[in-house]
């Protein structure tokens, strides 16, 4: 990895942040971290930071909070766990609110347990509070005994803020245009993933498990350096392919049939998303060719489309077009009943075989933040008279045609059971699109060379 964030990146989205409320009239700004979760009995689950507060500190430790004061002067201020030489000893380093301060940057750093007595007057006479209600609700509950506790001292002429503002929906402007250190991060999880997934397909032969494939997938990731998936692993088998969220089973790949894997890892917070589908045998049927053919056009037609100034839909509407044409072809629909191409995209008849959207924004998180309409005063709201998005640089999504065949009275039965997506990771540039997952093979001249080998 040839960069990674400095502390200073984490600053500048504070000042940012801060510079957003300011030309707002000011506020208190309170952000969380994520809580530990038990898994059962005393077993937590893994754990993993709030995505909404690791943008802002880099600071991965559970329960913390940031608390943002914007008014005549701005302060970042960190509420974190006491350093703790016993729990230390149990699970590991904490940096305690000293150490925090120093080495990511605050203002100032304070125990956790000072948090409900300082946040009254941290929020008292400001004139917005700024707040992701309703995501948090042990959260909600603290901010509304705090607003409570101001409220009650207003014969002394002690104001509680007036306005409620979604610090998440103003952080979702934010990180929906990527920085260089994000996509630096971005191209190596890439690289990771892409690695995974051709090491599946060396491996996989008729007879093993979607398990025995999926562990092959967590096996690089791990060696490779990523702390975790960024969402559980689809590897799916035959008809559990047109399943499109399938979970990994005991199931057995037969000769003959399609594999479907869709995974991605997780690398210093931020995610990865690719897909590729290939024989269990390492060589496609006629039938299997005719579909995979059909998305990997759809697809490089939707990666086309991916420039500044077109409108997110663009690369689905692509796609859509050269499935719905292929449909017609190949007999997946058939033209007495649906008429042209422009008939099918109208009707929506494309979408007994492919029923989802081809793009959704990759970051920090595997469907990561932002809106899909243009913002209105600043905020994306939803409207029917609100355009898309307008694909800007820096912005990261996923682009990710199928084709799904059950099997359906009237379609060829050669396509039953045939589940196909192809997904790259892309992000807009001056220019077009960089394709941050093009190390998997997904020709199929490629795809039986790489599995031949």
């Amino acid at each position: 990895m040839s960069e990674v964030p400095h502390p200073s990146h984490y600053a500048a989205r504070r000042a940012r942040l801060i510079a957003h409320m300011r030309a707002q009239g000011g506020g208190v700004a309170i952000i969380a971290n994520a809580p530990e979760v038990i898994r059962n009995r005393d077993v937590e689950y893994p754990y993993r930071h709030d995505s909404y507060f690791y943008y802002l500190s880099g600071f991965s430790e559970p329960d913390a909070i940031i608390v943002i004061v914007v008014g005549e002067q701005a302060q970042s201020i960190l509420f974190c766990r006491d350093k703790d030489a016993e729990q230390a000893i149990w699970h590991g380093f904490r940096h305690g609110p000293e150490g925090a301060r120093e080495h990511f940057g605050f203002n100032a750093a304070y125990s956790l347990s000072t948090l409900d007595n300082m946040m009254p007057t941290l929020i008292k006479n400001v004139a917005a509070l700024y707040h992701a209600q309703g995501s948090n609700a042990a959260l909600d509950a603290r901010v509304q005994t705090w607003m409570h506790a101001v409220r009650l001292q207003a014969r002394t002429g002690v104001r509680a803020p007036a306005h409620l503002h979604d610090v998440h929906a103003v952080l979702n402007e934010m990180r929906i245009i990527k920085d260089s250190a994000e996509l630096a991060i971005m191209r190596h999880a890439a690289s990771i993933s892409a690695q995974a997934h051709c090491r599946v397909m060396r491996f996989t032969r008729p007879g093993q498990t979607e398990y025995q494939l999926e562990a092959e997938l967590l096996h690089e990731f791990h060696r490779q350096g990523a702390t975790a998936p960024a969402y559980p692993a689809i590897v799916a088998a035959g008809a559990h392919a047109c399943v499109l969220h399938h979970n990994p089973s005991a199931t057995l790949a037969q000769a003959g049939e399609l594999i479907l894997v869709d995974a991605g890892c997780e690398y210093q917070g931020y995610a990865s998303d690719i897909t590729r589908t290939f024989p269990a045998t390492g060589k496609f049927t006629a039938a299997q060719e005719t579909m995979y053919e059909l998305v990997l056009a759809a697809q490089l037609a939707a990666i086309a489309a991916v420039r500044p100034g077109a409108s997110f839909m663009a690369p689905h509407d692509a796609a859509v077009r050269v499935l719905a044409a292929g449909m017609l072809t190949t007999s997946l629909l058939d033209s007495q009943q649906c008429g042209t191409v422009e008939d099918v995209i109208a009707n929506g008849d494309y979408r007994q075989f492919f029923m989802c959207r081809t793009s959704h924004w990759i970051g920090m998180d595997v469907h990561d933040a932002g809106d899909y309409l243009e913002p209105v005063n600043g905020i994306a709201q939803s409207d029917k008279e609100i355009p898309w998005r307008i694909l800007r640089p820096g912005m990261s999504l996923t682009i990710e045609p199928g084709i799904y065949v059950r099997p359906t009275p009237g379609v060829p039965e050669q396509y039953w059971n045939i589940g196909i997506r192809i997904e790259d990771d892309v992000v807009v540039t001056d220019d077009g699109c960089e394709i941050l997952s093009s190390a998997v093979p997904k020709t199929v001249a490629a795809i039986e060379e790489l599995m031949a080998g």
